[in-house]
């Protein structure tokens, strides 16, 4: 049975929104992909997730603005359509659906591996389907029970967290028994700061920014919230100390810690440490929290890729079909649509490896990217415009007004060219370029069918006018 309103129900709570905010930005990137950073910039990583970290604050500061004016679950795309153009919400809407249908595969892919790790002898296939399924199943039956679990899967992330920067301190300020403080040997020693150059520290910056995606499905959810305002306000306010304390913290205390070049950071800098302080099952422990990291990405894909398909929808860049919504209010169509073509990419990840599941991957590399970019482009629109007819709406406005929004999309242009120019990131910057040009020209070749099946109505209207006459 639908939903006889046709509208998503505000069912997230503050207390919700609140949470996913916090700990939406802390996933396997961190706890896993931050070692290969650290190993190939030193302590210099510090500054590759400062740099990149401030990038989102100021994304998510322009972002937070437009969302307290208009909370939408189309977010980003319907400003986009709002303040550049139709082709513009249709490209870089498909194009975040196609990311986060590339994530539920990567990260069902992930989970099912880190699974393995207590129950050897299970499928790996049929773990990642159980998971996807699982997840797919608190999603369709309402927004509340997503918002429940990312709740507790958030919580347990932060309370992680937090432990370890207490450990960490405690080690580093010499309160830990059994180790020495270790000082600022590893920070300053080992060839300094920087060992491997500069250049190792911004090639850095365009890896780390990716692992902060995700930091922007907050502005969606607030479309269900109860208070879409506040809940937005709450998650732009708090995004700069959780990048601070929750990124760079973390990554502080590891390169503080331990020898940036040491072989451990590679497998996983957290575990690394723990053992190092002589945590026991350090492993496991942070095997549970990887893989709570984890199914809060997955259930978190599968929610904003939803929403964002009903989203366009509710524009007309998606077929009317995924607006059908449960009694509770849930897009199910669009649930299940998005989940069946992560099934299908997750195949390719064992029927085709190094092809297709690797086309998968490296075309939807650079996508974060092209989201950031569109978001300060629509800024740069749309504030002008509410300053003009409502300026009572801007309740969270952009700091440096149009200063910094300028300097945004400079600095992200030049990331995605130094993209271009590197050898190992080339391909992604590339293959992105290229779905995105294919995204665009399916909007020029649907709207000019569309404007046909326009005309053509129009046409036989007039023509059996004429004919009644």
């Amino acid at each position: 049975m639908s939903n006889p309103q046709g509208q998503l129900n505000p069912d997230l709570k503050i207390r919700h929104i609140s949470m996913i905010s916090i700990a939406g930005v802390i996933g396997a990137g961190l706890f896993i992909g931050s070692g290969a950073v650290i190993n190939s910039s030193g302590p210099g990583a510090i500054l590759s997730y400062a740099f990149a970290g401030t990038i989102v604050v100021l994304v998510m500061r322009m972002l937070g603005e437009m969302a307290a004016a208009h909370p939408t679950s189309g977010s980003f795309s319907t400003y986009a359509t709002e303040s550049i153009g139709p082709w513009a919400g249709f490209t870089i809407g498909w194009l975040y659906w196609f990311f986060w249908v590339v994530v539920i595969a990567i990260e069902a892919i992930a989970g099912a591996a880190i699974m393995q790790y207590w129950i050897p002898d299970f499928p790996l296939w049929l773990m990642a389907l159980i998971l996807t399924v699982l997840l797919t199943l608190t999603n369709l039956f309402s927004v509340k029970s997503f918002g429940e679990f990312e709740y507790w899967f958030s919580l347990i992330k932060v309370v992680s967290i937090g432990l370890f920067l207490v450990l960490g301190l405690c080690v580093l300020f010499g309160w830990y028994p059994g180790v020495e403080a270790p000082g600022t040997v590893n920070l300053l020693g080992a060839g300094g700061f920087m060992p491997t150059g500069f250049g190792s520290v911004l090639l850095g910056i365009t890896v780390v920014i990716f692992s902060f995606m995700g930091t922007e499905i907050v502005t969606i959810a607030a479309g269900e919230s109860d208070h879409p305002a506040k809940a937005v306000r709450i998650a732009t306010n708090s995004v700069i100390w959780r990048i601070l304390i929750f990124y760079i913290g973390s990554i502080a205390l590891v390169v503080t810690l331990l020898p940036w070049n040491s072989a451990n950071l590679l497998v996983s800098p957290f575990v690394a440490v723990l053992d190092y302080v002589g945590i026991p099952a350090a492993a496991q422990i942070m095997n549970f929290v990887v893989l709570t990291a984890v199914l809060s990405c997955l259930n978190s894909a599968l929610y904003a890729n939803s929403r964002m398909l009903f989203g366009m929808a509710q524009k007309g860049d998606a077929p009317k079909a995924f607006l059908k919504l449960s009694k509770k209010g849930v897009p199910i169509r669009a649930i299940l649509f998005s989940t069946l073509f992560s099934y299908i990419a997750v195949i390719f990840s064992y029927t085709s490896p190094d092809k297709i599941f690797l086309f998968l991957i490296n075309s939807s590399g650079a996508v974060a990217l092209l989201v950031y970019l569109v978001i300060a482009f629509s800024h740069l629109q749309m504030r002008r415009r509410l300053e003009r007819e409502n300026p009572e709406a801007l309740q969270i406005r952009m700091w440096l007004f149009p200063y910094l929004t300028y300097a945004t999309i400079f600095v992200i242009a030049g990331i995605y060219i130094a993209m271009l120019v590197i050898d190992s990131l080339r391909v992604q910057a590339v293959l992105t370029l290229l779905i995105a040009g294919v995204t665009v020209a399916c909007y020029f070749i649907f709207a000019r069918k569309k404007d046909g099946l326009g005309e053509l109505k129009k046409g036989i209207i007039q023509a059996s006018s004429r004919t009644i006459r």
